[in-house]
């Protein structure tokens, strides 16, 4: 026996160590993942923040959970590790990735959860490759398409080292990729259906999507990055969550030149507000929270100059259950689970 161990990869060795032993601060994944009641959407923010590289709000990426399976809409900066503290593993967890546009603070966490997820281990193992799917831009490769293209070649030595040396599965570190064109049905599988649809992010940011969820009669829209979005009111009509960005700066920041085009790619707590009168969710939420000097605090008064209903300002790891209300519930760090 002791032969065997030392002829073992180090990796596998570790991952036989957790998988025995799980050691204190380290989330016993294969007993902690959570799945939705029948009939519920279950929605956790796993990073809410924008391109600054705080440990406060991650990158953009969003779990919804439904009909047994595990979507993730964009990947920043942080998901795996937003993953591995809900004890959710990124190979075996996810069924399926969405982007909704290629801006670098939506991907940047991709090539970490593609290869975590390869690895042996409770927090990968998987056993398929990873689904991803896209906007087309037109060019081809297109969209999702040439984002696998170029991390699969980025990436050979890794995957040809750990095949090799750790046996993992060829077939493991491979990225299905599916583009599509918007304003449609584009996953339909377990009485989960996904509809991608365009939004407004700029003349230059195209093509950009939003994602509307729906199941059973429960529903969730995602904005993606937008500008004040007729299309996403027509999209989002009868949602019952609406989660939208938001960009929010001081008077002082907003005479800087070098921010005007980025706020203009945005929607302002007063838009968003507006968007939210139209579509009247049972809960409006914000995410991907670009704020500038300001305060969430500030954004959730501004927005209710233009709208009373329910808002939230979205936090990491906030979770909606949406079912005949929606219940929304905050991750205590200190306990490491939610708080009702």
């Amino acid at each position: 026996m002791a032969g065997s161990i030392r002829k073992m990869p180090w990796s596998l060795l570790v991952g036989v160590a957790i998988s025995l032993a799980i050691g204190p601060g380290i989330p016993n994944i294969a007993a902690s993942e959570e799945h939705p009641v029948s009939g519920e959407i279950v929605v956790t923010l796993l990073g809410t923040g924008g391109p600054e590289p705080t440990a406060t709000r991650f990158g953009p990426a969003t779990l919804i959970q439904a009909g047994g399976l595990s979507l993730l809409f964009d990947a920043g900066r942080g998901v795996t590790v937003r993953l591995y503290q809900l004890g959710i593993s990124s190979g075996k967890g996810i069924d399926a990735v969405f982007l909704t546009h290629y801006h670098s603070d939506h991907v940047e966490g991709l090539p970490d959860l593609w290869m975590t997820g390869y690895m042996f281990g409770p927090f990968g193992s998987r056993s398929r490759p990873l689904r991803l799917w896209g906007p087309s831009d037109g060019k081809e490769p297109s969209g999702a398409a040439r984002i696998a293209k170029g991390l699969t070649e980025a990436f050979s030595d890794d995957t040809r080292i750990r095949e090799a040396d750790e046996h993992i599965a060829t077939i493991a570190t491979q990225i299905e990729a599916r583009d599509f064109q918007p304003d449609r049905v584009v996953f339909d599988e377990s009485g989960v259906k996904v509809t991608a649809f365009t939004v407004d992010h700029g003349d230059l940011v195209k093509p950009s999507v939003g994602y509307r969820i729906d199941y059973g009669s429960r529903s969730v829209t995602l904005s993606g990055d937008t500008k004040f979005s007729e299309n996403l009111i027509k999209f989002a009509s009868g949602t019952d969550l609406l989660i939208h960005e938001v960009f929010a700066m001081s008077p002082q920041l907003a005479t800087l030149p070098q921010l005007k085009p980025v706020a203009d790619h945005h929607s302002s707590p007063e838009q968003a507000g507006a968007v939210f009168s139209r579509v009247k969710p049972k809960l409006a939420a914000y995410s991907h929270l670009v704020l500038l000097g300001v305060s969430a605090d500030e954004i959730l008064s501004r927005t209710r100059g233009a709208y009373q209903g329910p808002v939230a300002a979205g936090e990491d790891l906030m979770r909606f259950e949406v079912g005949n209300s929606i219940v929304v519930k905050r991750w205590n760090q200190d306990l490491r689970r939610y708080s009702d």
